[in-house]
């Protein structure tokens, strides 16, 4: 509260939430925003129960993100950590997908897609279940405290509930097998990070979706403010119609003074039906979340009253300025397509193309080799001079693979491992990597006496009939002067 001067009125900064009841609307923008929740939700709750055959040595779950072994998979593709580069890829496409959009279509994303707005949605659906419509609603909040008000509460709540816990549940399945983790979680046996995420996850869904609901897209979330900056005349953005709307008047006014009333009758309705409670004839503000729930109800009432439909609709500002002149607005192809939004069209397309021809072209076989550095090299009794190296060799096939490791240069040069003893040593080595892991190796090199310091290679490939190779380059370290 600010510190009121004499005689002042004390003026408090917190402003109390007005419950918002949305009306039901039918129209193809709320059609669309069905089809989206339905395909959202399904596929978060249903894809860790998708299967996918890799073999006896892989996991079989479809998406899974494997903490303890350090993989990512999804579908064919297995992500390893030293290629996260990967991830962060999608992720930039990710963002940049938002700006096109929000560049195209202004914050559609926020009006369809949003986890925020396709779970508030969800429990609007569910008021609307159980407490009836908009005016149902309204006079169950207002009514006292009595046995069908504490039902139907406890009934909603249950639901919602429900839903929350079913969704910290469906998240912690994409980081375990599904089923197994189902059986642990209910037998008591699941790790505690399960229960704790699972809890963490319901309260937040229950709060933020259930609760709080408009408040977090106007008030907490910083999107709509860093939309603000991405949004031009040129973009797509609901809008009402002014100069068409106005000055309002109801449709016995307009009767009586055809010409000094605009189409918009006061209804209220695009006011009703918005999940924020916002009145779009206010112009573009952070409180609208572009979902056109409000064009489908102001459309219906034109039709109702017999005035063409887009008093209230999807429209650039510049196709509104040439509109208000009486001129014809663009079409909506050459709205949505204009520099900026193809700028990042071919920005986000670039970055796909690259991050696919990096997935075709990644090898599955690698080797890496880190030399010993201290000391850099060893003088046998035999006048030799011997070099270690810790050498892995990665599979990231799903089944073993039969490999070869074999020097390239250092001529006279012999290897050997931990696991086999020094009269062995060759200048090749056999063994068998596991399926998908890195296989560690303590390598020996020794070369004769006068060897001089010099470069040579680690020559990796597979001996099975897909084939592959990869190549490392190192340094042999031996005493200065030797081979002159």
């Amino acid at each position: 509260m600010l510190n009121p001067s004499p005689g002042t009125v004390p003026t408090s900064l917190y402003e109390k939430r007005k419950a918002v009841f949305p009306k039901a609307v039918d129209g193809r923008f709320r059609r669309f925003k069905w089809l989206v929740m339905l395909v959202t939700l399904g596929i978060y709750y249903l894809t860790p129960w998708l299967r996918w055959d890799r073999g006896p040595y892989a996991p079989n779950q479809a998406v899974l993100v494997d903490l303890a072994h350090r993989r990512f998979y999804m579908f064919g593709i297995e992500i390893w950590p030293q290629e996260f580069y990967f991830v962060a890829g999608l992720l930039i496409m990710a963002g940049i997908g938002l700006f096109l959009i929000t560049s195209a279509v202004g914050r559609a994303w926020c009006g369809y897609a949003c986890p925020q707005t396709v779970w508030t949605d969800l429990f609007q659906h569910v008021d609307r279940l159980v407490d009836g419509d908009r005016n149902a609603q309204m006079r169950l909040e207002a009514a006292p405290w009595g046995p069908k008000k504490i039902s139907k509460r406890a009934v909603k709540w249950l639901i919602y509930l429900l839903i929350s816990f079913w969704t910290g549940g469906a998240w912690i399945m994409y980081f375990a097998d599904a089923p197994t983790l189902t059986r642990d979680f209910w037998s008591g046996t699941a790790a505690p990070v399960a229960y704790a995420t699972v809890g963490v996850l319901t309260a937040t869904t229950l709060i933020f979706g259930a609760f709080m609901r408009e408040q977090i897209c106007i008030y907490m979330c910083p999107w709509p403010r860093i939309q603000t900056a991405m949004l031009d005349e040129k973009s797509l953005i609901v809008t009402y119609k002014d100069w068409r709307g106005e000055p309002r008047g109801s449709v016995k006014q307009a009767l009586k003074n055809p010409d000094q009333v605009g189409d918009c009758i006061d209804c209220n309705q695009c006011v009703n039906v918005c999940p924020t409670g916002y009145d779009i004839r206010n112009g573009p503000d952070i409180a609208c979340i572009t979902c056109a729930l409000c064009i489908d109800a102001c459309d219906s009432v034109m039709k109702q009253v017999g005035r063409p439909r887009g008093l209230i609709d999807y429209a650039t500002l510049e196709d509104c300025k040439i509109e208000r002149e009486g001129g014809q607005p663009r079409s909506i192809l050459k709205a949505l397509f204009h520099v900026r939004t193809l700028v990042y069209l071919g920005v986000w397309a670039a970055i796909g193309f690259g991050l696919l021809f990096a997935l075709g072209a990644r090898k599955h076989i690698d080797i890496s080799v880190q030399k010993d550095r201290n000391p850099p090299f060893m003088l046998l009794s035999s006048g030799e001079v011997r070099n270690a190296y810790t050498v892995k060799l990665r599979n990231m096939e799903g089944r073993p693979r039969p490999m070869q490791v074999a020097m390239i240069g250092l001529d006279k040069g012999v290897m050997w491992t931990d696991d086999m003893p020094r009269e062995q040593a060759a200048r090749t080595l056999r063994l068998t990597v596991a399926a998908d892991r890195t296989e560690p190796l303590r390598v020996y090199v020794t070369a004769p006496d006068g060897t001089a310091p010099q470069h040579f290679s680690f020559d990796l490939k597979a001996l099975d009939t897909d084939g592959g190779g990869d190549v490392s380059d190192v340094r042999f370290d031996a005493p200065e002067g030797a081979g002159e």
